[in-house]
């Protein structure tokens, strides 16, 4: 029995595996961490009892903490030319306003494919306006797409404290204003699409859309990575990965107190809006196509393929891929370290939203 136990990949087989130790990662990735130091983050997420307040605190300051980097980040960002942005202020369904960021090809010919895209951050941190998702809109406007950076409201962080659904409603208001203006923006088709907390309110948008008989609107769903579990401080004995790569970059408690922070009475644990993975089959009929992708290395990697097969099972075209060597977002995180892991990313959103038209 140990020596099988010891054939098991992550901490099933090692538990004082880490990310940098594991020897699957990419090792581009690896060296550049250890060129950085690590993973060492300088704080620890808040108790699996921590108060909400407690939870908001980490919120702010693990937001502050990654914001530190953006200037250098901004700096290095390659220049875009060919792509010219807008801004776009909509009002929301709650009557907030909402900020919408629209990237598109500057000498642009004919009806272009539209994603309306939501940052990750797991619900409660994170913003549009952060350098990731700058670059990640220009990079995918330059290969001919109309794409649209959703300000949703934050469960916690700067653009906070706003728990659920308010960050869905404000998704759902998006989608809804790009589908009444699809003549405008030239739309050949509509995609919600994102990462992590955003491959969770891409899905759950387009849930959404179906209960509210809205679902013509949205042609298609990229998520990537998605964060759509929430029950994480007694991780399902079949998501087996919330064990295998627990603490390569997000830990049970980090994510129990994000979790703490978008839901904080524990009311919508069973809601599929909030957490998508509850969906059952009368839930998911009749939605779109889908892609679910996933990292090998991400904690949140089962959860990820556990709804690639409730969508199937329900009868929805649906594709699963699986990016190797890299952790949660990995793909999209390290666009100069791994050019071409990142680049085949983006060119699988930008395909799936061309088989759509």
């Amino acid at each position: 029995m140990s020596s099988l136990k010891n054939h098991l990949p992550g901490r099933l087989g090692n538990p004082h595996s880490t990310l940098e130790t594991d020897a699957r990662l990419d090792p581009r990735i690896k060296a550049a961490l250890e060129l950085v130091g690590g993973l060492a983050e300088g704080f620890d997420p808040p108790a699996l009892d921590a108060s909400y307040e407690e939870c908001l605190a980490y919120c702010q300051l693990f937001e502050d903490t990654a914001a530190a980097a953006h200037p250098q980040m901004l700096a290095a960002m390659p220049a875009v030319p060919l792509v010219a942005t807008t801004t776009e202020v909509i009002r929301g369904v709650d009557g907030n306003e909402i900020t919408l960021y629209i990237h598109q090809p500057v000498d642009r010919v004919g009806l272009l494919p539209c994603i309306v895209h939501t940052h990750g951050g797991g619900m409660v941190l994170m913003t549009a306006t952060d350098p990731m998702y700058i670059r990640l809109r220009n990079d995918l406007a330059s290969l001919g797409m109309v794409v649209i950076g959703v300000e949703f409201r934050n469960g916690g962080g700067r653009l906070g404290n706003h728990p659920f659904p308010a960050g869905l409603n404000d998704c759902a208001s998006a989608a809804q204003w790009a589908h009444a203006n699809r003549a405008q923006l030239g739309a050949s088709c509509i995609v919600i699409s994102g990462e992590s907390g955003g491959g969770n309110l891409s899905i759950a948008t387009t849930l959404k859309a179906k209960q509210e008989g809205r679902l013509d609107q949205i042609d298609g769903v990229y998520s990537l990575c998605p964060y759509v579990c929430g029950s994480y401080a007694e991780p399902p004995a079949n998501l087996r990965s919330l064990v295998e790569n627990d603490q390569y970059l997000l830990s049970g408690p980090m994510m129990s107190a994000l979790v703490r922070v978008y839901d904080p009475q524990g009311d919508h644990a069973r809601d599929p809006l909030a957490w998508p993975l509850q969906a059952g089959p009368d839930d998911l009929q009749g939605l779109p196509p889908v892609v679910i992708s996933v990292n090998e290395l991400d904690p949140l990697r089962d959860e990820g393929l556990a709804l690639y097969r409730k969508l199937g099972a329900a009868g929805v075209a649906v594709t699963a891929r699986t990016v190797h060597g890299t952790p949660h977002g990995g793909d999209l995180s390290y666009p100069d370290i791994v050019p071409n892991v990142y680049q085949e990313t983006i060119r699988s959103i930008y395909g799936f939203a061309r088989s759509l038209v």
